[in-house]
């Protein structure tokens, strides 16, 4: 293994709270109310399926980018309330350390994965980033896996990557990537290459 390709959200940051209220306020805005949905209703779901999903409950006037553009905005204007997933930072130093390549791959849009990028400090530890603006198709579609791999200039299966989703891990296998599932309650639902309740182990791949 040669590097780290890393999911952000409910992997390094501790997010889906906030990207669910962003979501059900600004469909509130439009008189839609989703207070039911669990926080997790669309974990790993990228912003244009579930505006796919919603938009028949939407009034027909209001556009696509205009319902992204508000719920980026809300989640950027709290980002400063997000929390860091245990250890995610002291992973990175760690593997930034050794010297191993890192990049992150998101289904959240640029402006999203700027603010988490920011809210970690890890910008600088980082060799770059993939948003669903990066890329035709989101996960679960390989193609955000396979670009990063392609931009680390390496082959698919020498780079790591780590997800907590099921549509994350689904995109990291189809592009050949070694799958980490993070998943901190142990309860190991789905596929994977390697199960992780911490995100030091990741370091020992490297080791």
């Amino acid at each position: 293994m040669k590097a780290v390709a890393w999911d952000i959200d409910g992997t390094l940051i501790d997010s889906e709270s906030l990207h669910h209220r962003a979501l059900v306020e600004t469909c509130r805005g439009h008189g839609v109310d989703l207070s039911s949905l669990p926080d997790r209703a669309f974990q790993g779901v990228h912003m244009l399926d579930v505006w796919s999903r919603l938009q028949p409950r939407l009034p027909p006037t209001l556009e696509r980018d205009e319902w992204l553009a508000a719920i980026e905005r809300f989640y950027v204007g709290r980002a400063s309330e997000l929390v860091a997933m245990s250890q995610a930072r002291e992973t990175i130093d760690a593997l930034h350390a050794r010297g191993v390549a890192q990049a992150c791959v998101s289904n959240s849009g640029r402006n999203v994965v700027d603010a988490n990028i920011a809210a970690l400090g890890i910008g600088d530890l980082i060799a770059f980033s993939i948003s669903l603006d990066d890329v035709a198709a989101g996960k679960p579609d390989p193609e955000p896996y396979r670009r990063a791999a392609q931009r680390l200039a390496l082959s698919p299966q020498h780079v790591v990557a780590v997800e907590d989703s099921a549509a994350g891990a689904a995109s990291a296998r189809a592009a050949g990537l070694f799958v980490v599932r993070y998943d901190p309650s142990e309860e190991r639902g789905g596929e994977a290459d390697l199960w992780i309740s911490e995100l030091p182990e990741i370091v020992k791949l490297f080791v």
